[in-house]
């Protein structure tokens, strides 16, 4: 099983575009669904801009990557999910990603990303 998966979730939780692009393939080929639309690209530089541009903005702070939880493989193609503690001007909130995966090497060369979306954080 691959930690390429974690490793990706750790990078996106540091906002760190460095990392994600060593993680992916120059090519990769990335869609990705929130709740009010639908992105795709290819190319690292193409990931790095829905995540760090459109998903998490500069005034987005990522307070803790809260769970990471790693599936078993579905034949070729490897699962991890992730949840993040954020805060910014209009509160605190917590998101959960779903992303699917398939290696080549040692880097991400297809990647698919379910969000949910930042949700308002709520005591209890």
């Amino acid at each position: 099983m691959s930690t390429l998966g974690p490793r990706l979730a750790a990078a996106i939780a540091a906002k760190d575009p460095d990392t994600v692009r060593a993680l992916v393939a120059p090519d990769v080929d990335f869609r990705g669904l929130t709740p009010g639309r639908s992105w795709e690209g290819t190319g690292a530089e193409a990931l790095v801009e829905v995540l760090f541009g459109s998903w998490f903005e500069p005034s987005d702070e990522v307070r803790a990557l809260l769970d990471v939880t790693v599936g078993a493989p579905v034949e070729d193609t490897e699962r991890v999910s992730y949840r993040l503690s954020l805060r910014n001007g209009d509160g605190d909130f917590t998101a959960e990603q779903q992303a699917y995966y398939r290696t080549e090497g040692e880097r991400i060369s297809y990647l698919r990303v379910l969000c949910s979306g930042f949700r308002p954080h709520t005591s209890g």
